[in-house]
């Protein structure tokens, strides 16, 4: 075999990786033998082993773990089916029993913590060189290193690729992903071991500036990874440690080595882009104006809606996560002229307030053709802080907007993100207010503060954006994303995280909302429960 591609733990395991997939149609079309294994899925599954759990729990399990082992392997089978999008209270209940029994593997003194949506290590930092280079060398262990020897490392020495791709786009999935290159260069010595993914991708300019290479990757892919990765197959390209990937325009999944029934979800879903990076990119907040981690690239309009029509024949699923920065305007308005072909599909994904959305008769041709759920980023009901943003946004039109959604049945999912930089108490009191005024409009709201990425162009002219420019900033780790600052208004990421606490989560209509998202898959399964 010529490439075998890894996406490794610990993701949300609710549906087939797209990376991978996008890698492994492009690598085999151009005549590649290549595989791909989905090693997230098959490690969740591994661990989910009831067997295992009991091991792990040990003699004296609590009453809570006891009581979650015992509906485990009932709380997985019906997770699978459509049953858990007819009750959101059973849904709940067989996810928090699954997130429990997980907890059998982090005793309490233990360092690491698995839950379906995350994984942390709280004695080694994914951002700090010398741990990642203890954890290539073996000498720290994580609850994932049976599963590598007694599973995974089988099926990759049977295969006996000539390079493996293992593909990083999460921080959780960074020391799971070090210690699987670490395991297989040492079985493997001659083997070339190539890292790439968006996560590893972010580090591409402090890798560089600080000189730092890590021991067992024979290659850093910086970017999407298809040219990059034949040329290192074929032997036709350049060879050096870090591999900047040009430019190639790939959509088209192969999902062949995923069983979507095989993943946590009621429903099986595929993930698909239109497009890649932003086509926006003038939020100053958001590293994809500054640094983008791919350029922007977008499919022809046609081509997607056909792309939609064959994956959903080809794999017999009816719904898709569409996984863009932003969906393209047009490629959404392709898609309401061709909603006939999209009849019986159903899609989810992230999209801009953009003018069309004005339009009644555009939103409801989006209803008809498949969409559930729509993902939007407000940030702030404070036009002022928009404007600073450069959102692009008017709270006036999103206001018309966020109605003409309700009205179409399309379900909204609303982002805000307190604490920016010269954001003050008033300014989040109207997002308060504008929140309230249109919860009727709002199913799901995802609330955060803002971390300021490495790379933003709010840190261009820090007194012109709120940051208190007198004061340094400080990062919080060699390859962190984000830095530390000091707002100019005093009013910081603490003040706004005692808002969002006392103040949002502490108004009933806020409160409901927040209820409704659910736990753990949050965006992921929303759809399931609209309509």
């Amino acid at each position: 075999m010529d490439i075998l591609l890894l996406n490794p733990p610990a993701t949300k395991a609710g549906e087939p990786p797209l990376g991978l997939a996008v890698l492994l149609g492009f690598l085999r079309s151009r005549g590649l033998q290549t595989d791909a294994i989905d090693a997230n899925l098959d490690a969740c599954l591994y661990l989910l082993d009831e067997e295992r759990l009991r091991r792990a729990a040990g003699p004296t399990p609590s009453t809570a773990l006891r009581r979650a082992l015992n509906h485990t392997a009932r709380s997985l089978r019906f997770l699978r089916t459509p049953a858990a999008c007819r009750s959101f209270s059973r849904y709940q209940t067989a996810v928090h029993h699954l997130n429990h029994a997980l907890g059998a593997y982090t005793p309490p003194e233990g360092e690491e913590r698995l839950t379906l949506g995350d994984y942390t290590h709280d004695g080694l930092s994914e951002f700090v060189p010398t741990d990642l280079e203890r954890v290539l060398r073996g000498e720290a262990v994580t609850l994932f290193d049976d599963y590598f020897r007694q599973q995974l490392l089988p099926q990759v020495l049977q295969r006996a690729p000539k390079m493996v791709g293992i593909s990083v786009n999460y921080r959780h999935q960074v020391i799971p992903a070090f210690a699987l290159a670490g395991l297989l260069r040492r079985h493997c010595p001659g083997l070339t071991l190539v890292g790439g993914g968006g996560m590893l991708s972010s580090w591409r300019s402090a890798l560089k500036e600080q000189s730092l290479r890590f021991s067992t990757f024979s290659h850093l892919v910086f970017g999407p990874g298809e040219a990059s990765l034949e040329a290192l197959a074929k032997g036709i390209g350049p060879t050096d440690y870090f591999l900047e990937d040009p430019a190639v325009v790939a959509f088209e999944p192969d999902f062949s080595f995923a069983s979507p029934t095989a993943y946590l979800s009621p429903k099986p879903i595929l993930p698909v882009s239109a497009s890649r990076g932003c086509y926006w990119r003038r939020c100053l907040f958001c590293p994809e104006a500054a640094s983008p981690t791919h350029p922007y690239a977008g499919s022809e309009p046609g081509a997607f809606v056909d792309l939609l029509t064959t994956l959903a024949a080809r794999y017999g699923v009816r719904h898709f996560h569409l996984t863009d920065n932003a969906v393209p305007i047009p490629v959404l308005r392709e898609m309401v002229i061709r909603r006939e072909e999209l009849a019986g599909i159903g899609w989810h994904g992230f999209i801009r307030f953009e003018q069309d959305l004005l339009d009644p008769g555009f939103v409801s041709g989006l209803a008809a053709s498949g969409c559930r759920v729509l993902q939007l980023g407000l940030e702030s009901g404070s036009q002022r802080v928009l404007d600073r943003l450069r959102k692009g946004t008017r709270l006036e039109e999103v206001a018309r907007m966020l109605d003409n959604l309700r009205r179409a049945g399309i379900a909204t999912y609303v982002y805000i993100m307190l604490g920016t930089p010269g954001e003050t108490r008033e300014d989040a009191e109207l997002t308060l207010r504008f929140l309230e005024r249109h919860a009727g409009a709002i199913n799901y709201l995802n609330l955060a503060i803002m971390n300021l990425p490495r790379e933003s162009r709010l840190l261009d002219d820090p007194s012109a954006t709120g940051i208190d420019a007198s004061a340094p900033l400080s990062e919080e780790a060699p390859l962190g994303l984000y830095r530390s600052f000091v707002p100019a208004s005093g009013w910081g990421r603490g003040e706004a995280r005692r808002f969002l606490q006392q103040r949002l989560l502490g108004s009933p209509v806020i409160r409901e909302i927040v209820n409704r998202v659910p736990p753990y898959f949050t965006s992921n399964h929303a759809f399931l429960f609209s309509r």
